[in-house]
């Protein structure tokens, strides 16, 4: 089952577990000892990174948003850590310490190649096989004189008597017949004997006549297969017409297995397909057959799909009406990339895998997934077989809180109304703090738009010209854009020289 995870946008709550949360505080305070308690003896001062070498303060759960000077978090019960300039992140993810990553369960897996080994189970029902089914009917009129001691759902094998009946039209032409036939006259006879046949006699009954010399008064109605007798149509005295019904047989040599399959897995179904099943009177014997119909109307109250299995019955053991357990093998002829389940994050709108690029940097990568089965998912695009990715404690990599504010871009990128909103422009003032080519950093005052209060952070450029006659300390006021790349200055003019 695909893990269900959420991640907050901007400002909004990003959502932790306890665990999660304590994880990424104790890496916080592990990176950064001054911002959640004092150093202790055994700490080199010289080591230690002041805090007016910080370009801003965050909370590592909430990385969005900066602070201008430390102090505790407003989030959570904890100090905010600074970010400093020589800190890289990881290509937009995460860097840790491989430490933390043993300390706190964090564990890998490999994506693979491989075939997902997947089954459909059901419940299915015992049916007779309507291909077996003979119905006995009179060829000519006649009277009943008797039935033989049969009733309804009796088991009788074939050649078994039916009924004995009188047929006065088959008598004269039985006499006719053997008249002819004893004349020597063979072509006469031979019309006479073609007229019994097309009165409906059987070269059994034909031959019996000629065997005896005489008339049968009384002709047997035998079944003419094995099965179980379903209904009798005649009763001792009836007369009987043409073409009314003896009996009806269904034979059991072969049963129908009839699953209900939901509809939504229709699609995985075909014909041929491998079906072993089990019955609760024979738990430990598996019947194998394979799928033989895929019927045509779906059962509009259960939204199924039915079955059909044809299974030999030599011994007449499956009878109709039981119940079984049905597996249907639909595995994939196909290797496809395979993951761990549990790997997957999904954030409502997209599914995502956290990407080990070696023991101490991670990135998160968006996957298109396909079939689940047996704890493995199938991987359609966003990933490439040996690459490494966490199987377990994703939510633990996070010492800096990058990685969090990547998910939380991506997941704002996957939101129409989001996008929207990031994409408005934006005004504020500050103070320049540095500059590059591609790059400003400046302090600046509350942002409404944003909810964003007073903060020091860097802004990408959309245009390099944009610093030209800018240099550090000036004031300034500025229009920008926010996006999953980041935030982009698209206007800057200064409004005062520093000092």
């Amino acid at each position: 089952m695909i893990k269900q995870q959420f991640f907050a946008i901007g400002a909004t709550v990003f959502v932790l577990t306890g665990i999660g949360a304590a994880g990424g505080y104790w890496s916080a305070t592990r990176m950064h000892p001054q911002a959640g308690m004092a150093p202790t003896a055994n700490q080199n001062p010289a080591t230690e990174k002041s805090a007016d070498k910080a370009m801003y303060w965050f909370d590592p759960m909430f990385p969005a948003q900066h602070f201008d000077k430390p102090g505790p978090s407003p989030f959570m019960d904890m100090q905010l850590v600074p970010k400093y300039a020589d800190e890289k992140e990881a290509g937009g993810g995460a860097h840790i310490d491989p430490l933390l990553s043993q300390n706190t369960g964090v564990k890998f897996a490999t994506v693979e190649t491989g075939r997902l080994a997947q089954g459909i189970e059901a419940t299915a029902s015992v049916g007779f096989n309507e291909r077996l089914v003979a119905v006995v009917q009179a060829r000519s009129g006649g009277i009943v004189e008797r039935v033989y001691a049969r009733a309804p759902n009796d088991v009788i094998a074939a050649g078994t008597a039916l009924a004995d009946v009188r047929v006065p039209e088959w008598y004269g032409a039985q006499a006719e017949y053997l008249a002819l036939h004893n004349s020597g006259d063979a072509q006469l006879a031979a019309a006479a004997r073609s007229r019994l046949q097309q009165l409906g006699m059987s070269e059994t009954q034909i031959a019996q006549t000629e065997k005896t010399g005489e008339p049968q008064a009384m002709l047997t109605v035998y079944a003419p297969l094995s099965g179980m007798l379903q209904e009798i149509g005649v009763r001792q005295g009836m007369i009987v017409m043409p073409g009314q019904m003896f009996a009806r047989i269904n034979g059991i040599g072969s049963v129908w297995l009839e699953a209900e399959v939901p509809e939504a897995q229709a699609t995985e179904l075909a014909i041929g397909m491998k079906v072993s099943a089990t019955f609760a009177a024979w738990p430990e014997r598996q019947f194998s057959a394979r799928i033989t119909a895929l019927l045509p109307e779906l059962n509009r109250d259960a939204r199924t799909i039915r079955v059909r299995v044809e299974l030999p019955n030599p011994d007449g053991k499956l009878r109709p009406g039981m119940y079984a357990r049905v597996k249907i093998d639909t595995t994939a002829g196909r290797d496809v990339l395979l993951v761990p389940s549990e790997a997957l994050i999904t954030t409502g709108q997209r599914s995502l895998v956290i990407v080990a690029q070696d023991d101490s940097h991670f990135r998160p990568a968006e996957v298109q997934i396909g079939r689940e089965a047996n704890g493995k998912t199938e991987i359609i695009t966003g990933l490439k077989q040996g690459e490494k990715i966490v199987a377990a404690g994703q939510f633990l990599i996070d010492s800096e809180a990058s990685l969090s504010g990547v998910l939380a871009r991506m997941e704002t990128a996957a939101k129409p109304d989001a996008m929207s909103m990031s994409m408005s422009k934006h005004d504020a003032q500050g103070t320049i703090e540095a500059v590059s080519a591609n790059e400003v950093t400046i302090s600046h005052g509350p942002v409404p738009t944003l909810n964003w209060g007073p903060m020091t952070m860097p802004f990408k450029l959309a245009d390099p010209k944009l610093v030209q006659g800018i240099k550090v300390g000036d004031k300034v006021g500025f229009t920008f854009h926010q996006d999953d790349a980041g935030v982009t200055i698209e206007h800057l003019q200064k409004t005062g020289d520093g000092q």
